[in-house]
């Protein structure tokens, strides 16, 4: 048990570490001795966690990315909102203000947001699968099938949307392209109502 603490801590520290370093000065120019060094563990431990520093950066996308969608879900079940299309406008707009309010992480996920549903090697490896009952891969199969939604694929249809969100909303937060997200979102918004038809 004790062990395991450790073992987790240290991989924890890793992550934390890993995260402020890569957002303040990108991945390219940190290097493993540097999180390493900063996390005060030895370069051999990182190695049992993580085979490079690529692989702890996808990672923490991966995680970073799921952590704003379960946080999402949650805000969203409180408000009980009962509409399927609401509740995921709901989601999105709840990441979408998230990563406005933090560009530092909005750089660091980059247009990398499906990751957090979709990256399914890392999220085997190194989550609960407890989270994917709950999470929203989970709860849009369960709305599509309980609204009678006519979808090809829904699978395919919610890997769109966030793709969707990702790319666009991180243009039009960084450089108000094509609009500055306010003024975006209700076209977004629009889109996603008529993929969710």
């Amino acid at each position: 048990m004790k062990i395991s603490k450790q073992k987790n801590e240290k991989e924890n520290r890793l992550l934390e570490t890993a995260f402020k370093l890569f957002t303040e000065k990108g991945t390219k120019s940190t290097s493993i001795q540097e999180i390493v060094d900063n996390a005060n563990v030895a370069k051999g431990t990182f190695y049992l966690y993580f085979k490079d520093k690529y692989e702890i950066r996808d990672v923490l996308i991966t995680k970073k990315s799921k952590k704003l969608f379960l946080k999402a879900l949650s805000k969203m079940r409180k408000n009980n909102i009962q509409n399927f299309p609401d509740q995921i406008i709901f989601i999105i707009d709840y990441v979408i203000d998230e990563l406005v309010k933090n560009p530092l992480l909005l750089k660091f996920i980059s247009k990398n947001l499906s990751w957090g549903v979709y990256n399914q090697t890392i999220i085997k490896l190194y989550d609960r699968p407890k989270e994917e009952q709950d999470g929203l891969y989970a709860l849009f199969l369960k709305a599509v099938k309980e609204n009678h939604i006519e979808l090809k694929n829904p699978k395919v249809t919610l890997f769109m949307i966030i793709e969707l969100v990702s790319s666009t909303c991180f243009d039009s937060i960084l450089y108000q392209n094509p609009l500055p997200i306010e003024e975006y979102k209700p076209y977004l918004y629009d889109v996603i109502r008529n993929l969710l038809k």
